[in-house]
C-alpha cells in the first residue's frame, strides 16, 4: 500500500478507538506556500510529505514528520542533472505530482517531467526512482508509459495482498472533441525488471465532475479504494473516492460525491481543496493529505499558490471514507493522532533585530553552507561551482541570462509562506553595463516578476533600479536612483496586494528609504498566471506554482558579473499564517 508499510493495526477504523481528547492540534496549512500535491507516506514510525516542485529545484521537495503536526524540511529528492533536467522547461512545467511509497525496504518515487503544457498537447517523460532512504542515494530514472501524467504507484502488500506492484496514470487524449482526461490506467509494474508488463486496464472514466486526475490507489477491509482529484485545479477543485472488491474493476464511485472540495463555498479559508492521498497511523487513524490554497479576498489572488492541509479521516458503517468533522469542506483545524509524540526538532528563527541595525543571516548559515539549504531552490539549472558559489553562509552568483531566460537563470529563492512579510538582504556588485544587474527578486515566473537591482547608467554610474514584468511586458515604474559605491541593504515589504522595495547603504544603521512606487503582488499569482478560455479549454499560460522572494544576477554582456549576497531575513508581519515547516507545533 502506498499510504502506510508496516502498519500495525491493518483495517482498522477509527471507530476501534476509546473516546478521548486528541494530545495535539493539527493547524492548516501544514505546509504553507507552494507545496502542492501531496503524496503522504508512513514508515514505521515517520511519516513523509512529497510535494510538486515543477520548475523549480530540486525536484520533488520532502518533508518528515514523527506526529502529523510539525514538519520538517528535507530539501529535494532530484538533485542531480542524470534525475531531472529542466533547462528549457516552461513555465509551470517540471514536476508534476510525484508518489512516494515505500516497498522491499526501498522508497519508491514516480514522478511526471511535463516538456510542454499549453494547447492540446502534454509532453511528458513519466520516471521512477529508488532509494534506501529519502535523503537518497536515488537511482538512475526508470522510464514509464508516457501518454499521460500523475503516475503513481501502489503494492498490493498488505496481510491479503499478492506483493506485486501497480502502476496508475491518468490517460490524456489531445482530439478534438472528446474529453482530453480520458480515464485512469493501470498496469502492473515489475519492480525486478523496473517497467511495466502484461495489460493495461482503463479502471476509471470519472464522475461528473471531470478532469479526473492524480490517482493514489490504497486497500481497506478487503476493498480497493481509489482516489482522484477532479474538478480542475482551481474552485471546483475536489478529492472523489471509488471503490472495487477487485483491483482491475469496475470501480463504483461514493454515491454521497465528493470526500472533500471547497466548491461553492467562497466564505471558506481554504480554497481549491483537492488532489489528496491517505495515510493510516500505527494506531488505525487515517488521515487525508490535500492541497488548499488561501485567497487574499474571497475567490481572489492566491499569491501562496497552492499549499498542504491535513483532514482526519473516520468510516462509515458501509465502508467509504469521510471527514472526521462532517461534511466535505477543509477544516483549518484537525485533531492529531492521539498517540502523537513530540514533532522534529524546531528550526531556528531569526533572533529579533532593533530596528536600524544591520540585520544578522537567518540562521547560523545565511543561504547555507557547502550547499543551499533545504528552504532556498534554483529555477531549471542544479546549483554548479561555474555559478554559484557559498562561502561562511555568503552567497555568490555570476551573472548569466535574463529574468525572462527558461534555460540558464542565476537566482536563488524560497517561497513565500506569508501574505504579509519582509525579507531583506545585502548585495555587493560592482556592475560597469546597463547589461549587467543584481538584486532582489519577487518572482512567480518568467512572465511575472518584481527585480530591485544593482546597474548602471551612462550618465549617473552604478544606480537602482526597479524592473516590472507584467505578463511578459517589462516596465520601470520608477527613474533610476544613483548609489555610489558600496554594498547596500534591499528590501522588500508584502502586505496581502501590496508590494514595496527599499534600500539603504549597508553597515551605516540608516533606515531603508522606499524606491518605486506601491507594486501589485496579486500579480504573483496562480490565478493571474493562467491565461486562456474555460468556455474553450483552450490555455496559453498555467499558474501552478507560488510566489519566490530571493535573489539574482544577470550579465547579458557575457563578462560574468560577480554579484555577492549576505544576510539573508525571511520575516513573517504579524501573527504567522500557517505553521512553519520544520518548526514544530504552533503556539
Amino acid at each position: 500500500m502506498t499510504a502506510a508499510a508496516p502498519t500495525a493495526a491493518a483495517g482498522a477504523t477509527d471507530a476501534a478507538h476509546p473516546a478521548g481528547p486528541p494530545t495535539t492540534t493539527i493547524r492548516n496549512p501544514v505546509l504553507p506556500g507552494f507545496h502542492p500535491d501531496p503524496s503522504i507516506l508512513r514508515v514505521g514510525g515517520d511519516y513523509y510529505i512529497a510535494t510538486s516542485t515543477f520548475e523549480w529545484l530540486p525536484g520533488v521537495t520532502l518533508h518528515h514528520s514523527t506526529d502529523l503536526v510539525g514538519w520538517r524540511p528535507l530539501g529535494g529528492a532530484l538533485s542531480e542533472t542524470r534525475l531531472l533536467d529542466l533547462v528549457g522547461a516552461p513555465d509551470s512545467g517540471g514536476v508534476w505530482a510525484p508518489c512516494l511509497s515505500w516497498t522491499d525496504g526501498l522508497f519508491h518515487l514516480v514522478y511526471s517531467d511535463v516538456k510542454s503544457l499549453a494547447g492540446a498537447y502534454k509532453d511528458v517523460h513519466n520516471y521512477v526512482v529508488t532509494a534506501p532512504t529519502p535523503q537518497g542515494p536515488w537511482s538512475d530514472p526508470a522510464p514509464l508509459p508516457g501518454h499521460g501524467f500523475d503516475p503513481s504507484l501502489f503494492h498490493d502488500d498488505g496481510p491479503d495482498g499478492d506483493g506485486r506492484s501497480w502502476l496508475l496514470w491518468l490517460e490524456w487524449d489531445h482530439r478534438p472533441g472528446g474529453n482530453p482526461f480520458s480515464g485512469i490506467l493501470l498496469q502492473e509494474y515489475d519492480r525486478a525488471a523496473r517497467r511495466v508488463t502484461g495489460p493495461v486496464h482503463r479502471i476509471f472514466a470519472g464522475t461528473e465532475l471531470g478532469c479526473t486526475e492524480g490517482p493514489h490507489l490504497y486497500r481497506h477491509d478487503g476493498w480497493y479504494y481509489l482516489l482522484t482529484a477532479e474538478g480542475g485545479t482551481s474552485w471546483g477543485h475536489a478529492v472523489t473516492v471509488a471503490r472495487s472488491r477487485s483491483l482491475a474493476g469496475p470501480y463504483e464511485a461514493d454515491p454521497a460525491g465528493p470526500l472533500l472540495t471547497s466548491a461553492g463555498r467562497p466564505e471558506l479559508a481554504l480554497q481549491k481543496a483537492g488532489h489528496g492521498s491517505l495515510v493510516e497511523t500505527p494506531d488505525g487513524e487515517w488521515y487525508l493529505a490535500h492541497l488548499a490554497s488561501r485567497p487574499l479576498t474571497p475567490l481572489g489572488a492566491c499569491v501562496l499558490g497552492r499549499e498542504t492541509a491535513l483532514q482526519r479521516i473516520t468510516w462509515t458503517a458501509g465502508g467509504w471514507p469521510r471527514l472526521a468533522h462532517g461534511g466535505s469542506a477543509p477544516a483549518l483545524e484537525t485533531p492529531a493522532p492521539r498517540a502523537a509524540r513530540p514533532g522534529p526538532a524546531p528550526v531556528a528563527a531569526p533572533a529579533p533585530v532593533p530596528a536600524g541595525a544591520e540585520q544578522a543571516p537567518a540562521g547560523p548559515a545565511g543561504f547555507g553552507t557547502d550547499r543551499p539549504g533545504p528552504e532556498w531552490m534554483t529555477l531549471r539549472r542544479h546549483p554548479d561551482p561555474s555559478w554559484l558559489a557559498l562561502r561562511d553562509g555568503r552567497l555568490l552568483l555570476r551573472g548569466d541570462e535574463s529574468p525572462a531566460s527558461r534555460h540558464r537563470q542565476s537566482l536563488l529563492a524560497r517561497r513565500c509562506q506569508d501574505t504579509g512579510f519582509t525579507f531583506d538582504v545585502t548585495v555587493a556588485a560592482a556592475p560597469v553595463s546597463a547589461r549587467q544587474a543584481a538584486g532582489l527578486v519577487h518572482l512567480y515566473n518568467t512572465e511575472l516578476w518584481h527585480y530591485l537591482h544593482l546597474s548602471w547608467d551612462e550618465a549617473l554610474g552604478r544606480v537602482l533600479r526597479v524592473g516590472v514584468c507584467d505578463r511578459g511586458r517589462y516596465s520601470e515604474p520608477a527613474a533610476p536612483v544613483a548609489v555610489g559605491a558600496g554594498r547596500l541593504r534591499l528590501r522588500l515589504s508584502v502586505a496581502g496586494a501590496a508590494a514595496r522595495f527599499a534600500w539603504a547603504p549597508a553597515d551605516t544603521g540608516h533606515r531603508p528609504r522606499e524606491i518605486g512606487p506601491e507594486l501589485d503582488a496579486a500579480r504573483l499569482s496562480d490565478d493571474y498566471a493562467t491565461v486562456g478560455d474555460e468556455a474553450t479549454g483552450h490555455y496559453t499560460g498555467w499558474g501552478f506554482t507560488g510566489a519566490f522572494v530571493g535573489v539574482s544576477a544577470q550579465d547579458l554582456t557575457g563578462a560574468r558579473l560577480r554579484a555577492e549576497f549576505s544576510a539573508p531575513i525571511y520575516r513573517p508581519a504579524g501573527p504567522p499564517t500557517g505553521p512553519r515547516p520544520g518548526s514544530g507545533r504552533r503556539p
